[in-house]
C-alpha cells in the first residue's frame, strides 16, 4: 500500500516505514504531523485518485530538522565589474511515515 502526499509544492509517494525529506513544517522533533492534502491512495491493488482524496489521511512522526547542502549563488555581469556571490542552506525536515490511514 502506498500514498501520493503533496507538501510543499511538492509531490512524494510514500510507503508505511518510508523516511523522506520535505520543505520544512511548523513541528518540533518527535511530535506526529498528519498531511491531510493525500492525492492518491492504493488499496487492494486499486487507485483511488483525487485532489485531495476525501477521508485518507497520512500520519508521520518528526525525527529530524536540519538544512540541506550549501549552495553558491553568482551573478556575474561582463566588463561591468559586477560580482556578486551569496551562499543558501534550505531548511527541511526528516519524517518517518507510520500509517496510511485509508
Amino acid at each position: 500500500m502506498y500514498a501520493v502526499i503533496e507538501t510543499g509544492g511538492k509531490q512524494y509517494k510514500v510507503q508505511e516505514g518510508d523516511v523522506v525529506f520535505v520543505e520544512k513544517l511548523p513541528v518540533s522533533e518527535g511530535e506526529e504531523y498528519t498531511f491531510d492534502k493525500v492525492l492518491a491512495v492504493s488499496k487492494d491493488d486499486e487507485l483511488i485518485t483525487g485532489n485531495p482524496v476525501e477521508g485518507v489521511t497520512v500520519t508521520a512522526k518528526v525525527l529530524a530538522q536540519g538544512k540541506d547542502k550549501k549552495i553558491i549563488v553568482f551573478k556575474y555581469k561582463p566588463k561591468k565589474n559586477y560580482r556578486k556571490k551569496q551562499g543558501h542552506r534550505q531548511p527541511h525536515t526528516k519524517v518517518q511515515i507510520e500509517k496510511i490511514n485509508a
